[in-house]
């Protein structure tokens, strides 16, 4: 069995460790450092018992100097002005002094960090006045490492603030394109829906009126078959079947292949619309007088037409079923009326989703539809006004 062994780096152990045991790791390294330097540089005396313990003292707080930096400031001055009031070596606690302005600069505001440093520097001077221009000196130098580490600290805030801004700015971008993308993936399955089931809907009762148009020739008289009626029987069934099939592969190829910019194909329109009324099946008098139309607009259009085609079809309830559609250019909008005189509008079965999937189609490019039982209680007529906007 072999044991693996990883070794680290110790910034990298330190990384890992939480806060509190970060600064109480760097509060005990300072102290170190402070008590080498208190015995070999720097000017004053070496420190005694009572030096000794408020030199290692002041590092302490230094363990809380994240969670509390202003009560943290307020504990290390008084013990570092004892300190130097007893003329203990005055090099050692400046590092300690240093990290902890660092600190209140990096957590406060530059207000209050103007404040502190200013109070700081005052107080600095009230013990250095009695020591001449020796203690002038130093307290230029002194000053100056002041306003150094509360520079530094108020940069890294700015800088901190600066990155959290950055990155909440990404996260609500990411957040703001992800719910784009599952708009558009609601819209296009929407929209996919929608043409499965105007061309199923419409295929399929085709189809169902072209069996039962077979059947019945079938069944009239077997003795003398009308071989040319069920041969055209079969005819319209298998266009129909191609038709669907071909139609159904186009709207599906989206699905394979979204990325590529045709995977739609060619929306129907207008042109299409001759095709749609002679494969209905029933005697169907279109009359179409416009021009150049949207794309979007000619795709609602057509799909409107064949759902209501679907509905005078399936509800018609009469063989010799006649239905006219008009579609014509008024006012600057592209109206759609299709109307039979069956028996559909008198019908109370549950509604389906085909007058809902027209209003959508109109609504999709601003427009309006409207179906109902025609005046007199005589059939079914389905009305649709498209604006046409810009060409």
């Amino acid at each position: 069995m072999q044991a693996t062994i990883t070794a680290s780096r110790p910034g990298r152990r330190l990384a890992s460790l939480d806060p509190l045991r970060q600064d109480a790791c760097l509060a005990a390294a300072l102290a170190a450092l402070a008590s080498v330097i208190a015995v070999t540089v720097g000017s004053g005396r070496q420190p005694d018992a009572l030096g000794w313990a408020l030199l290692v003292g002041l590092h302490v707080p230094l363990v809380w100097r994240r969670r509390a930096p202003l009560a943290v400031l307020a504990v290390m001055i008084t013990l570092i002005a004892t300190y130097h009031q007893q003329d203990y070596n005055h090099s050692a606690p400046t590092a300690a002094s240093m990290v902890v302005l660092y600190t209140v600069a990096v957590t406060s505001g530059p207000g209050r960090t103007a404040v502190i440093g200013g109070a700081v520097v005052l107080l600095m001077l009230l013990l250095k006045i009695g020591d001449g221009m020796a203690g002038l000196t130093v307290s230029f130098q002194i000053t100056g490492w002041v306003v150094s580490m509360l520079v530094l600290g108020g940069y890294i805030r700015v800088h901190r603030e600066n990155a959290a801004a950055a990155v909440e700015r990404a996260e609500r971008a990411e957040r703001t394109r992800e719910e784009e993308a599952r708009r558009r993936v609601a819209e296009e399955r929407l929209r996919i829906a929608r043409d499965l089931h105007d061309l199923l809907a419409h295929s399929i009762t085709l189809i169902g009126v072209q069996t039962s148009v077979a059947a019945h020739v079938l069944e009239a008289d077997p003795g003398r078959l009308d071989r040319t009626a069920v041969s055209k029987a079969l005819g319209d069934i298998a266009e129909t079947c191609r038709t669907a099939r071909g139609e159904l592969r186009t709207t599906l190829e989206v699905l394979r292949d979204p990325g590529t910019p045709d995977a739609r194909g060619p929306l129907p329109g207008l042109e299409g619309l001759a095709e749609l009324a002679q494969s209905a099946g029933n005697r169907v008098e279109l009359t179409v007088r416009a021009g150049a139309v949207p794309p979007a607009v000619g795709a609602a259009a057509y799909r409107i037409v064949q759902e209501a085609l679907t509905n005078a079809v399936r509800h018609g309830g009469r063989a010799d079923l006649t239905v006219r559609v008009g579609v014509y250019e008024e006012d600057g909008g592209l109206r759609v009326h299709v109307t039979d005189d069956g028996v559909g509008g008198a019908g109370d079965g549950p509604p389906g989703f085909g007058l809902v999937g027209m209003r959508e189609r109109a609504r999709s490019v601003g427009g309006t539809a409207d179906a109902g039982p025609r005046a007199g209680g005589r059939g079914f007529q389905v009305s649709a006004v498209l604006p046409l906007g810009e060409r």
